[in-house]
């Protein structure tokens, strides 16, 4: 691999580890303002537990959120230097905006969040909770109106090969932006709704169900049961502006070649750059064209007008159909387990159905994976999209240098997956570090 490839993976490792604890404290700061709001009108314990719960994991995610967010600022020096040079006019502010009006926000108030129970009142805990909330959204928004600048670039203009701002107001709101916050905003709320329902299937599953876990599997199932007829809107949406913006990439996703009309929806196949070809195709006829041009004989333009400028075909391709293939998931669990739980408690529905919830507690970070990776590769080969190419604002670093360090990061990043993961179940559990510890050397001495 050459040193350009290995930069491009260990920006791609950065950001798939750290985009994942974002996507959980976005909306699950809306979901803890919810809980707060709850114990505070009706002063039912229920509510409070479940605050203080979800309080914790909320911590935990932005603790490796930072940490995460963190190193990769470092890679715009050591990997991608001349990004700032070119570009630093436009990224520098809008990420120095992200930190004062979102981090600093976040930062502060969660300290009264963790520790101000019965140290502040319960006025000043639900602002703090509001303010926290507002933070993650607000870092959310900065950091999507950056990204989507680089897909559709507006509001500037170029000297001496730098990029300078012309118009904030163009810029910050370029044509992607409301289309990626909003899809960006409901991927998070859905993730939360499965890491929730999936935790409660699991407490009630092993045994260990508190009072609160049947209303907040409630909770989860009515999250998901709502938020993902939006979310295929506004991918609908989306679709049309990305169709506009970089077709290109619209091309890359249905797995199609030539120009044509009435173009089929590719349900699966094998994607050939080689032959510049797909192999194995199964599709249903004019369902591409209807959904991307709302009409059935809408005409696509292919790959094959793109030579040279088009991303790689066969990520592109399967990571479309694994975040569509996740959301039917979600849609079809969280319609037919509300309509189980009709007329029955959550406490009685089927120890497989249960389990299936349970699996699909993360499904929000696997559907998130796929569509980031749809967005930021099929931006390639531009880093400012059909304006600055990637390979231009690489840096000179050896390849060995950087395949020591992607190593290196790889390896910490899967460890601190498996720590987190098992964290949060022993949480879900009801299992401190100590008590786990001590149930081990329980377990020892009567097996002696």
């Amino acid at each position: 691999m050459d040193a350009l490839l290995l930069a491009r993976l260990q920006f791609a490792a950065n950001i798939s580890f750290h985009i994942l604890f974002p996507t959980i404290t976005i909306a699950l700061g809306w979901v803890l303002l919810f809980l707060r709001w709850r114990w505070v009108r009706s002063r039912d314990a229920v509510w409070l537990e479940a605050y203080r719960f979800w309080t914790k994991v909320f911590a935990l995610s932005f603790a490796l959120g930072v940490v995460s967010g963190i190193t990769m600022s470092f890679q715009f020096g050591t990997n991608w230097p001349g990004f700032m040079e070119k570009v630093g006019n436009v990224a520098g502010p809008l990420l120095g905006y992200e930190v004062l009006t979102a981090f600093f926000l976040e930062a502060s108030f969660l300290g009264v969040m963790l520790f101000g129970h019965d140290k502040v009142s319960e006025r000043v805990h639900l602002i703090a909770t509001a303010l926290v909330a507002i933070g993650t959204t607000l870092s959310a928004f900065w950091i999507l109106s950056l990204n989507s600048w680089m897909q559709t670039p507006q509001g500037f203009e170029i000297i001496a090969g730098e990029f300078h701002v012309q118009d904030w107001s163009a810029l910050i709101f370029n044509p992607s932006f409301p289309y990626r916050l909003t899809h960006k905003l409901l991927a998070s709320g859905l993730t939360v709704a499965f890491l929730i329902a999936g935790l409660s299937a699991w407490q009630l599953l092993k045994g260990c169900a508190k009072d609160y876990t049947a209303p907040m599997l409630r909770l989860g199932l009515w999250m998901g049961a709502l938020l993902i007829p939006l979310q295929i809107l506004v991918g609908d949406l989306h679709g049309l502006n990305t169709l506009k913006h970089q077709p290109a990439k619209i091309a890359a996703m249905e797995g199609v070649w030539d120009t044509a009309k009435g173009v089929p929806l590719l349900l699966f196949a094998v994607p050939d750059e080689a032959s510049r070809s797909n192999a194995l195709e199964v599709g249903i006829p004019k369902l591409a064209s209807l959904i991307l041009t709302h009409d059935a004989n809408g005409e696509i333009r292919g790959l094959n007008e793109f030579i040279g400028e088009h991303p790689p075909v066969a990520p592109l391709f399967y990571g479309f159909r694994v975040m569509v293939g996740i959301g039917m998931l979600m849609l079809g669990f969280s319609w037919l387990s509300l309509w189980l739980l009709r007329r029955r408690k959550p406490a009685d529905l089927p120890p497989y159905w249960l389990r299936g919830l349970a699996l699909m507690s993360f499904s929000g970070w696997v559907a998130t994976l796929a569509g980031w990776y749809v967005t930021e590769i099929g931006r390639q080969p531009f880093v400012v999209y059909g304006l600055l190419r990637t390979a231009d604002v690489a840096s000179s670093t050896p390849a060995p240098t950087i395949a020591w360090s992607l190593a290196a990061y790889v390896t910490l990043y899967l460890a601190l997956l498996f720590a987190y993961v098992m964290v949060i179940k022993q949480m879900a559990e009801g299992r401190s570090g100590k008590a786990a510890a001590e149930s081990n050397s329980n377990n020892t001495k009567v097996m002696a």
